[in-house]
C-alpha cells in the first residue's frame, strides 16, 4: 500500500476514535460540562447522575481520546477540557439539527458551509 493512503488511513483511523468517543450523550454532557468550569469525578457524577464508576470510564474513553486531561488538587483528581475546539465540531452539529428542522434535504447549505 502507498505510504501517503497508509498515512491518510491512519490519520481517518485516529479521527474516527475521537468521534467515536464523542459519541455518547454522557460523554457529550461531560465535555460540555468541563466547558464552563473544572470538575471532581464526585461534581461530574452528580451533574450526569450515575455512579462514580461508570462516570470513571467515561473520563477515561475521554482521556484516551486527547479530549479531557486531568491533575490532582490534594485528595481530589480535577478534570478539565484539554481541547476545547471540540466545541466547534459540536457548534457544527447543533448547526446541521437546526438546518435539518428548518427545510430537509432542499441543497441549501448553511450559512458556514457556503
Amino acid at each position: 500500500m502507498d505510504s501517503i493512503l497508509t498515512a491518510n488511513i491512519e490519520l481517518f483511523e485516529r479521527r474516527a476514535g475521537i468521534i467515536k468517543a464523542m459519541a455518547n450523550a454522557t460523554r457529550l454532557l461531560i465535555v460540555d460540562t468541563l466547558s464552563v468550569s473544572d470538575r471532581t469525578v464526585g461534581e461530574l457524577t452528580d451533574i450526569v447522575n450515575l455512579d462514580i464508576s461508570t462516570v470513571s470510564r467515561h473520563l477515561l474513553v475521554l482521556r484516551n481520546a486527547g479530549i479531557v486531561s486531568c491533575r490532582r488538587d490534594g485528595n481530589s483528581i480535577i478534570y478539565h477540557l484539554r481541547t476545547p475546539c471540540v466545541l466547534n465540531f459540536m457548534s457544527c452539529v447543533e448547526k446541521v439539527i437546526a438546518h435539518e428542522r428548518e427545510e430537509p434535504d432542499n441543497g441549501s447549505h448553511c450559512d458556514s458551509c457556503g
